[in-house]
């Protein structure tokens, strides 16, 4: 479970960075607190940074379960795809958000993999 525990580390720690850069662009194009619009390319990086945290909600107890009643190593593993997808959801979001589509499909499966991975691991266990 170490290795679960540093993947979670970095998506949060992802997270974080994500949320550094949308105070980046605030200040960049002049967005004053509390707006949460005013620019495209701030909307993007706020965007992203939502979603991410939308993501996480369903990723973190995912990935939990499914290395604590399955396989740690195979859910770091997947907990890794997660962060490379991600990173390519900010990357090809902040361009186009047209472009977001490839990053939130990497980043989604493994978290699908992990959620159903998981159920299936602990209703075997209580059975």
């Amino acid at each position: 479970m170490e290795l679960v525990a540093i993947v979670i580390s970095l998506a949060l720690l992802q997270y974080s960075v994500f949320g550094m850069l949308v105070g980046k662009a605030r200040g960049t194009y002049e967005i004053k607190a509390p707006a949460i619009t005013g620019h495209p390319i701030f909307d993007r990086y706020y965007r992203v940074h939502m979603n991410t945290l939308e993501q996480l909600i369903i990723f973190i107890p995912s990935i939990l379960v499914f290395g604590y009643f399955g396989n740690a190593t195979v859910a770091a593993g997947l907990g890794v795809v997660f962060l490379i997808g991600r990173l390519m959801f900010l990357l090809g979001y902040v361009k186009d958000p047209a472009k977001r589509g490839p990053g939130f499909l990497i980043g989604y499966i493994p978290t699908v993999v992990l959620l159903i991975g998981g159920l299936i691991y602990a209703i075997r266990a209580a059975l």
